[in-house]
């Protein structure tokens, strides 16, 4: 949520040729990215084209990729590379190059959290450490909520672009959510149908060049509260997920590849088998960073629970039943702090 004051922009900090970062971006010394990263490697799985024939193969390194990371590449998965490229391009030609009164006519709305438009402040909460991003989130599905006269027209093809890129990647969150399922013995549709039709956000972050980059971070550590992210990122770099309390670098692949985030739904649909990655966004000082995160949710009156098939007395259920509407306005009013939100979710 923007403050109701003329908004800060990251960006123009930044320009401002600052040596360093206010006090407001300092994030607490626990949080600070100053210790050093693992060298393990996110997992990569080639989709195949989802050629019938590989399915078996595919479906058990999503198991094992689900079961020990929550975070994975996909390639060869049948969103065109050259989309993929689009995306990124049309996002960084309007954060470098559209004048910032032009890209303010699209600024969010300031009395409502996670609002459509430009902005750099997600949370509600007015003491929350702020993140080191600028970023444009476009609500692209279902089509009744997909406005392209709230998106940017600068480059021309801004909005095409958009489009055609949201309906692919809905098409691949489909795909996954099926190999998902039925990794774990589902039927294909079942995750698909408990999430329902997907509501879908589209948010191209920016972070620009930061002066202070071992005080700060792009992005705090969480999980994304929905039911999947799919995510591509530039070659810079500087996306991290946790595992066995370590953060991992996910590097950047290039090409199709796209980056699978587990979020929470997902993790209490399978009743904890398979677990919402943790991963933050670690910022440098030398060069802007852009990556583009598309995120699948349930419709807010959704009521989310583990799967009935996967609970038994030996496997008695983890997590209570959450209305996915009251799941994410505690998220935003008492922000991500890692994983808490589902944790308060665990059954005794």
């Amino acid at each position: 949520m923007e403050v109701a004051s003329e908004p800060t922009r990251v960006q123009s900090l930044a320009q401002a040729g600052l040596s360093q970062v206010p006090p407001q971006y300092i994030q607490p010394p626990q949080n600070r990215p100053n210790h050093p990263s693992s060298s393990s490697n996110v997992p990569s799985i080639s989709l195949f084209g989802l050629d019938p024939t590989r399915r078996d193969s595919v479906r058990a390194s999503i198991a094992e990729a689900c079961r020990d990371w929550g975070a994975f590449h996909v390639t060869d998965h049948g969103v065109p590379a050259t989309l993929v490229r689009d995306i990124k391009r049309v996002g960084l030609t309007f954060f470098n190059d559209c004048p910032v009164q032009e890209k303010l006519r699209y600024a969010c709305d300031p009395s409502s959290a996670a609002s459509e438009g430009y902005g750099s402040r997600m949370l509600e909460k007015d003491d929350t450490v702020l993140d080191w991003r600028d970023y444009f989130d476009h609500h692209t599905l279902p089509l009744t909520r997909r406005n392209p006269t709230r998106w940017p027209d600068f480059p021309p093809d801004y909005r095409r672009v958009v489009a055609e890129y949201s309906d692919r990647i809905a098409s691949l969150a489909r795909e996954l959510l099926g190999l998902i399922s039925e990794s774990l013995g589902l039927k294909t549709q079942r995750l698909e149908e408990a999430v329902g039709d997907f509501y879908q956000n589209i948010t191209i972050s920016y972070y620009p060049p930061c002066p202070q980059p071992e005080l700060t971070l792009g992005l705090q550590a969480h999980s994304d509260f929905g039911a999947i992210t799919l995510l591509v990122q530039d070659e810079v770099g500087g996306l991290e997920v946790l595992k066995d309390n370590e953060w991992v670098p996910v590097k950047p692949l290039g090409g199709d590849a796209i980056v699978v985030l587990l979020a929470d739904q997902t993790e209490i649909m399978t009743n904890g088998k398979y677990k919402s990655s943790q991963h933050r966004a670690i910022t440098n000082s030398n060069r802007p960073r852009l990556s583009v995160a598309t995120f699948h949710d349930p419709a807010k009156t959704v009521k989310v629970s583990p799967a009935s098939e996967l609970i038994s007395q030996s496997t008695p259920p983890l997590y209570r039943e959450v209305v996915y509407g009251d799941y994410v306005s505690s998220w935003y009013t008492k922000g991500p702090e890692g994983k808490r939100n589902i944790d308060a979710l665990l059954l005794e």
